[in-house]
């Protein structure tokens, strides 16, 4: 019973981290389909999931198309990190970007920044997915994200998925000196993986439009 009842302690630990996390959904590498993605280096993804990086306060950059698989992996290592009792957060890029940029209107940028940053590891998912709300009153994307970036850097780990190039950062962000800064920081530095392979969504979404037809044929 008593082991029962620690096990069940220790799930709601894991729970309630997840849910401040900001990941809307617990993913797991078990549940990741290896044969759809061949070129992706299984083992290397495994040795990264001890988040032995994050230890190290080392960053990660994954690319490649929508789909491929680059969120699952990164809220599969948020979900570990859950588990091993490391202070995470999750969030999309243009959400994290929308919270600071509120910041700037009601005075708490600073105490936002501040929080964006304390984190041990903060996961950036979909940079390019997504319109980035430009304002001329306000700082560009670049200007945001660079604040951060730069704050993290060397001291805490950072994560992130993006689904256009690295060369095309700066036409999404708003600024190509200030995101060439960011990558000088981040990127460029970072471990880094490029999955590419095609769309597993599109890929169901093909099966399940197989599936509507034999069931239409079926019935004529």
């Amino acid at each position: 019973m008593l082991g029962v009842e620690a096990a069940h302690k220790l799930e709601q630990r894991i729970t309630r981290r997840v849910d401040t996390s900001g990941l809307v959904e617990r993913k797991a590498l078990e549940a990741f389909d290896w044969s759809f993605q061949p070129k992706l280096d299984k083992a290397f993804v495994l040795e990264l999931a001890r988040l032995d990086f994050v230890r190290r306060r080392d960053d990660l950059v994954i690319t490649g198309k929508t789909g491929t698989g680059k969120s699952h992996i990164l809220k599969a290592f948020g979900t570990r990190a859950c588990e091993q009792s490391i202070r995470m957060r999750y969030a999309r890029c243009v959400d994290l970007l929308d919270d600071l940029h509120a910041g700037l209107a009601d005075g708490s940028y600073a105490r936002r920044l501040k929080a964006w940053a304390r984190p041990e590891l903060l996961i950036i998912d979909d940079v390019g997915l997504g319109q980035v709300k430009k304002r001329d009153d306000e700082p560009t994307a670049a200007h945001t994200l660079y604040n951060l970036v730069d704050r993290r850097h060397g001291r805490a780990s950072t994560a992130i998925t993006s689904n256009i190039a690295l060369s095309d950062w700066g036409r999404y962000l708003g600024d190509a000196t200030l995101t060439a800064a960011i990558l000088d920081r981040l990127a460029m530095h970072a471990i880094r993986i490029d999955i590419d392979g095609p769309s597993y969504r599109q890929h169901l979404a093909h099966e399940r439009a197989a599936g509507r037809g034999a069931k239409t044929n079926g019935g004529k």
